[in-house]
């Protein structure tokens, strides 16, 4: 293998920063990683900018590291490429300012916005998407509208200040904004209209001004300035006029890892948010507030079932588990209560005996909630297990996406006979899989690449851009022609087992309702 085969994908994930190396087989040869959390700044949930730029170095260093240690030498990278959290608000003034701290997918404080645009366009505009997050901001008339000079995604953000290309692909980009599939750019219909309440509120500038270009995958997208480099590579390993390709989404590389790009194939990612994709063949007969529509990242229609919320509140109770084991004398990792605690899921009661969690560490807009409070809920007669609570969990965990995909199967009548799964909620062998099978009503595959992630679907499309471009679907063919797969059908237990869950867990959402509006969820 020549070293200057290799193609790096970096994701900005919601909580792992992770870099990934693949050779000319596109197999993993070294990685890298940084974990970082989310709070809230004046009632958004956000990130700092600074800890990024340390995750992105120290998760360089990390892969750099690696890589020395098992081929003895230093890698040459051929390509690169960055993705992100998609959605969001990042706007810079003139001379590249922040404006406002960084407001993420998270907030679900862009209802108005959201309602207006959406009957406007006649189009779904979530309250997660970058355009909503701009409106809601002109409507309240902030401060710091008028100074915008530069909207963009966090990956777009990182992207601009390593090459100076402010550019998105087509995933990311079609979730800031509707991008029109027939010709790969912002839709012009809506940008007109767009441009018109800019106007109408006195903006200095027109939607299209401020927003990054939309580059096609297999085309170049900038390369790492000389300037740039430190705030990349820590090492000095990697030489300035590195090439990127445009970067992208999370759903986009979860689209790319599980190859699921064509019409009729959809996907699941699942981790600190879950979200159903399916690749149309036809546009959605009418627009829902609980379905997105964006795009693949080579440009074809996709409807979405997102959900705000999926394993943040496990992760706590594992972690509360593993303190409580120490406590005990049986000090154990995170991986090992994981590893644990989660195959109990398949010996429990199929309803779960009687449990209920509302998962929601923040709000939830396929329920109507924009903040949340995570509740765990138990009648006096139900069996309080470790098993039952577990299965619980991993329920809740996808309980809200499937209110989304029963909105596509009842009223757009989509068939999904089989959805191929991937991130934190798959990475324990079987437990997500069959539990997903249940909630989703459908076969679900698992890949023997599951576990790699979004940056390593980055690292594809870098290699794509590396290799010279084409047809992505025929090229992802390639990749994956030899892949292991697994399938499990739904097993009726556990359909009539989540049934009799989600009933519960829809009547609890006044539970959560009252806890909001108690204001528990502040402090």
């Amino acid at each position: 293998m020549s070293t200057s085969d290799l193609s790096l994908g970096i994701e900005f994930g919601s909580t792992r920063i992770k870099a990934a190396l693949i050779d000319s087989t596109w197999k993993p040869v070294a990685s890298g990683s940084y974990t970082w959390q989310d709070t809230q700044v004046d009632g958004y949930w956000s990130y700092p900018l600074g800890d990024a730029w340390t995750g992105l170095r120290e998760s360089m260093r990390s892969l750099i590291d690696d890589y020395r240690n098992s081929a003895g030498t230093a890698p040459q990278i051929a390509a690169a490429g960055l993705s992100g959290m998609m959605h969001g608000y990042l706007v810079f003034d003139e001379h590249d300012n922040l404006l406002v701290p960084f407001r993420t997918w998270r907030n679900n404080r862009t209802h108005r916005a959201s309602a207006e645009l959406s009957e406007l366009f006649q189009f779904p505009v979530p309250q997660r998407w970058s355009v909503a997050h701009l409106y809601e901001a002109v409507l309240n008339s902030e401060d710091h509208v008028p100074h915008i000079r530069r909207l963009t995604s966090l990956a777009g953000h990182v992207h601009y200040t390593l090459t100076g290309k402010h550019v998105l692909g087509l995933n990311e980009a079609s979730g800031m904004f509707p991008v029109d599939p027939a010709t790969l750019t912002y839709d012009a219909r809506y940008v007109a209209l767009f441009d018109e309440l800019l106007e109408k509120h006195g903006m200095p500038y027109r939607f299209l001004d401020i927003m990054p270009e939309v580059v096609e995958h297999g085309t170049g997208a900038g390369t790492l300035d000389e300037g740039a480099i430190e705030k990349f590579d820590p090492t000095g390993t990697v030489q300035a006029g590195l090439p990127f390709c445009p970067p992208e989404g999370d759903a986009g590389t979860g689209m790319i890892a599980t190859n699921s790009i064509r019409p009729r194939t959809a996907n699941m990612s699942a981790g600190t948010s879950a979200f159903a994709m399916v690749v149309l063949e036809k546009p959605l007969a009418g627009f829902h507030e609980e379905i997105d529509v964006f795009l693949t990242p080579d440009g074809k229609t996709v409807a979405m079932a997102h959900s705000n919320n999926c394993t943040s509140d496990l992760n706590d109770w594992v972690s509360m588990l593993t303190e409580a084991s120490a406590a005990l004398g049986n000090k154990v990792s995170m991986n090992e209560g994981f590893s644990a605690l989660l195959p109990l899921a398949l010996e429990a009661d199929a309803d779960a005996g009687g449990l209920t969690v509302i998962p929601y560490r923040s709000g939830e807009h396929l329920t109507g909630f924009a903040d949340g409070v995570p509740l765990f809920l138990r009648s006096s007669s139900a069996r309080f297990t470790p098993a039952n609570l577990m299965r619980a969990h991993l329920f809740s965990a996808l309980a809200a996406m499937r209110i989304g995909l029963d909105v596509l199967r009842e009223r757009e009548k989509a068939t999904v006979e089989r959805i191929t799964g991937h991130g934190g909620f798959f990475t324990t062998p079987r437990i997500g899989q069959q539990l997903a099978a249940a909630v989703t009503g459908c076969a679900c595959s698992v890949m023997e690449t599951a576990g790699e992630g979004g940056s390593w679907g980055m690292a594809l499309l870098a290699s794509f851009l590396k290799d010279g471009g084409g047809s992505l679907p025929d090229y992802l063919d390639r990749v994956f022609a030899d892949a292991a797969v697994s399938t499990v059908a739904p097993d009726a237990g556990d359909v009539a087992g989540f049934t009799a869950y989600f009933a519960r867990y829809k009547a609890a959402l006044g539970a959560e309702r009252a806890a909001v509006d108690a204001g528990m969820n502040e402090g």
